[in-house]
């Protein structure tokens, strides 16, 4: 009985958000920075974005060097609800590593994908729902930019996804191959300003003797509708690998479903450095449409028309009664 209960609460409280719309008027791109956006694209959207960045990597211990190209790409889709969307990811790199621990440098090149991700992404909160009813203030600029505290509270989604991993593959640990389960909580802050910060915190390649804990702290601001700078931070835990890198750049919104953006980043430590600098592109393709509300009346928006017209005839038939007296 308390499971069914449980169920009901559930499935209530799905029902509840997903009167809630995620789409917005431009593109909502997760570039150029790596993490995740706690909101979807909205039904009926296919957004592709991609990005190229270059490979300079030195471990001043083992004296070794990694320089090369990499390509990385993000499919989504909005279905079913304006809270799901389905994405695919991954991360291709091609380069060359150098050994110069002996008395003739030994290179070897290298290729494969660093992740391959199948996964869906469900917003379970949205503190912004009712944001319609906070209007701004048409006679106080500093009332619209003062902190508010409620943005404290941040809109949250949760990914499941799928990884594949080849054998053999340079970029992974020696266990890991086939597939693995990928879990990931999102959460999103929009401040006044122009601000939105976001935090993506990750459980990577489940299962596996190497698995991995990541957390991305993303923080954008606008200055105006079509520019955009962000900073973002980047931590990787594992018996594998273990780093913080940073990154820092902007974005361009071209046109409103086209976005151009660049970024740099970097790391701290000698084991190894890590310097890239990249470049990407976001586009989408917006078959949205806005469902339909029926109250249940049957009126579908043109009952008021009729009202109309039938006010207009009948102040008609009396100018003409009038006339005949």
């Amino acid at each position: 009985m308390r499971v069914l209960k449980s169920v009901f609460i559930l499935l209530l409280a799905l029902t509840y958000n997903l009167a809630n719309a995620q789409y917005t008027e431009v593109i909502n791109s997760n570039r150029p920075g790596v993490s995740k956006s706690a909101f979807a694209v909205g039904t009926n959207v296919a957004q592709a974005e991609f990005g190229a960045f270059t490979i300079n990597e030195k471990h001043t211990p083992l004296q070794y060097e990694i320089s090369g190209f990499g390509l990385d790409f993000s499919l989504r889709y909005g279905l079913l609800f304006e809270q799901l969307e389905i994405s695919l990811d991954g991360v291709y790199q091609n380069d060359k590593i150098t050994y110069n621990n002996a008395s003739v440098p030994i290179e070897n090149k290298r290729s494969n994908f660093r992740n391959f991700t199948l996964g869906a992404k469900y917003l379970v909160y949205d503190p912004y729902k009712n944001a319609e009813e906070a209007k701004p203030n048409l006679y106080s600029y500093h009332a619209n930019r003062k902190f508010q505290w409620k943005s404290l509270i941040p809109a949250v989604s949760v990914y499941v996804g799928a990884n594949f991993d080849t054998k053999n593959n340079p970029y992974t640990a020696p266990d890991v191959e086939g597939f693995s389960p990928k879990v990931m909580i999102a959460t999103q802050n929009n401040f006044n300003g122009g601000w939105v910060f976001v935090m993506n915190l990750i459980k990577d390649r489940i299962g596996s003797d190497f698995s991995d804990f990541q957390y991305i702290f993303t923080l954008t601001h606008s200055f105006t509708p079509q520019w955009v700078v962000f900073g973002e931070a980047q931590g990787i835990n594992s018996d594998f690998y273990a780093d913080n890198i940073f990154r820092v750049g902007g974005a361009y919104l071209w046109t409103k479903d086209f976005q151009l953006d660049a970024n740099i980043a970097f790391n701290t430590k000698d084991t190894p450095s890590v310097f890239n600098i990249a470049f990407g592109a976001s586009y989408r393709l917006d078959f949205h449409k806005d469902k339909k509300i029926d109250n249940g009346n049957g009126n579908t928006g043109k009952f008021k028309k009729k009202r109309k017209k039938k006010k207009k005839k009948k102040k008609k038939k009396d100018d003409s009664d009038s006339e005949g007296n």
